[in-house]
């Protein structure tokens, strides 16, 4: 595994890579997690989620794009990652996009 020290990508409507966690990020940086794989799975969405934070470094964030078929993140992703890291991470919802997904920040401490 190799780490990225690239600014971070904030815009989602881009090409993105197959998986986003192919390398540990060293920088804040944004998952995209509502292409159309993810409108038809909100548990690869959870999953995704997970593995985004578990791939970025103390001291940043990631911001989490998920996709708005699944409506509010607050319904299933807040309580997976409260699960998962517990007190090592705090988030925030940040906006809806106009595309209709939202972004979730997640803060690594």
């Amino acid at each position: 595994m190799t780490t990225d020290s690239r600014p971070a990508d904030h815009g989602h409507d881009q090409e993105t890579p197959d998986s986003a966690t192919d390398r540990v990020h060293d920088t804040s940086w944004s998952a995209n997690l509502e292409l159309p794989r993810h409108a038809a799975d909100r548990d690869l969405v959870v999953a995704e989620a997970v593995a985004a934070v578990e791939h970025t470094t103390a001291g940043h964030h990631v911001n989490l794009v998920t996709h708005g078929d699944h409506g509010h993140p607050e319904t299933y992703l807040y309580d997976a990652l409260a699960a998962r890291f517990g007190e090592d991470v705090a988030y925030e919802y940040v906006e809806r996009c106009g595309c209709g997904g939202h972004v979730t920040r997640v803060y690594v401490e």
